[in-house]
């Protein structure tokens, strides 16, 4: 693989980006993305294999920083963080390119298993992680069948996201955890007598 130049890297994402806000995926062409970036089309096909690999970099590369997982709270608090800021960040243009990178994947399987590699792996992984060290601290109890928990929470974001059947809020992370924590919380501590 050819070496990247970081500002051409950085141009064609930004670029990318800024085309996705007046475009679809289905629509947006390497032409319009080198075009904008100042670069040959060559230059982009010698780093991604696709127009969708392409799209996904640069969701990734705004996406993550603005949807962290923080490791010094406690994991309800760092749960709350995250699902609100994914909320936030999918109730606007970035909500629609993923469930456009979703369509894409339907009828391309190489885009949604990149995407899927790529993005979801990464964060089921960082929740599973953040799961499980509130099983070992005592937040969440054990025998929890964590993967399904990570499965839980999330799915209903993304049924709001990809059907609009109900509206993604802050209030709805709120709800999410609190009836996740309802059933995953480690029973309070018997008071003695």
């Amino acid at each position: 693989m050819a070496t990247r130049s970081e500002t051409s890297r950085s141009a064609i994402l930004e670029a990318t980006v800024a085309l996705l806000e007046d475009t679809t995926v289905q629509k947006l062409s390497i032409e319009a993305i080198a075009k904008r970036a100042g670069v040959g089309k060559t230059t982009i096909y010698r780093w991604w294999p696709s127009k969708a690999a392409v799209v996904i970099d640069a969701f990734m590369e705004h996406h993550l920083v603005k949807t962290p997982i923080p490791a010094d709270l406690s994991v309800r608090e760092a749960l709350a963080v995250h699902l609100r800021s994914l909320i936030r960040q999918y109730a606007g243009p970035e909500g629609r390119l993923v469930a456009q990178i979703i369509a894409e994947g339907q009828y391309d399987p190489s885009t949604l298993a990149d995407f899927r590699g790529r993005f979801w792996d990464g964060r089921r992984a960082a929740i599973h992680d953040l799961l499980e060290r509130g099983v070992r601290s005592g937040e969440i109890r054990e025998g929890v069948d964590v993967d399904l928990l990570v499965e839980m929470l999330y799915s209903p974001v993304y049924l709001r996201l990809l059907f609009g059947y109900r509206p993604l809020s802050e209030d709805y992370a709120e709800q999410a955890i609190d009836v996740a924590f309802a059933g995953m919380a480690a029973p309070p501590a018997a008071v003695s007598r």
